[in-house]
């Protein structure tokens, strides 16, 4: 009796989401900018549980998310997606930016309970402009999303270079003014401050995001 509760005990040491990864399923992501011009910060992946919602149109922005969108730094969603132990299984970033008409890849595991994926990636020539896929479903084999750019509404869309972290501004400072208070399509560059549109404006969608299961 005593053997069997002390092995009890150590197994239930093992999170959810633990003992998952130990027996999921691979995909490999494949991110590609379809901008003419705006250069993608780190893209965050994470895979989760359906509850797990990094955004919804309409609503404030999460503190973590503002962050990704204003100063492109996928850390602070990262670390409070992967303190969900038991409803998001794995995170993933990329490597340094991602240019106009390339692609990256990624991998993350997943399994029939952590069925779903989220990203998100800052356009560095913007205010707050994330680039997100919110919760979809994991393919069987293979699927493929358009995906929009969204504003994230948590500073102002002034395009100003006092405000922006990307070419041909250069600000690492995230501490504009207040922007509309909830995430909406983004409208593009309206040529209101330092950013040429004719340079830097975009039609949604802004990525092209490819999920292919691996085993």
């Amino acid at each position: 009796m005593i053997k069997t509760l002390s092995l009890f005990m150590i197994f239930s040491l093992f999170s959810a989401s633990a003992f998952a990864r130990n027996n999921g399923t691979d995909y490999e992501v494949t991110i590609t900018n379809i901008t003419k011009a705006q250069i993608f910060a780190p893209t965050l992946v994470a895979t989760h549980r359906h509850s797990i919602q990094i955004f919804n149109v309409g609503d404030p922005a999460l503190p973590e998310l503002a962050t990704l969108a204003e100063s492109g730094n996928p850390g602070p969603l990262q670390d409070l997606l992967d303190g969900l132990d038991r409803k998001v299984i794995d995170t993933n970033h990329t490597d340094g930016v991602l240019m106009p008409g390339e692609s990256v890849s990624l991998q993350v595991t997943a399994s029939s309970k952590f069925d779903r994926l989220s990203l998100a990636a800052m356009l560095v020539t913007t205010n707050d402009t994330f680039a997100g896929l919110n919760s979809v479903e994991l393919p069987r084999y293979m699927s493929s999303f358009m995906v929009p750019g969204y504003d994230a509404g948590s500073e102002l869309n002034d395009e100003s270079c006092e405000n922006i972290p990307g070419p041909p501004c250069g600000d690492m400072d995230d501490s504009g003014s207040a922007g509309e208070g909830f995430i909406s399509i983004g409208n593009g560059i309206q040529g209101i401050g330092d950013v040429d549109p004719a340079e830097y404006d975009w039609n949604n969608p802004v990525a092209l995001v490819q999920i292919r299961r691996m085993r």
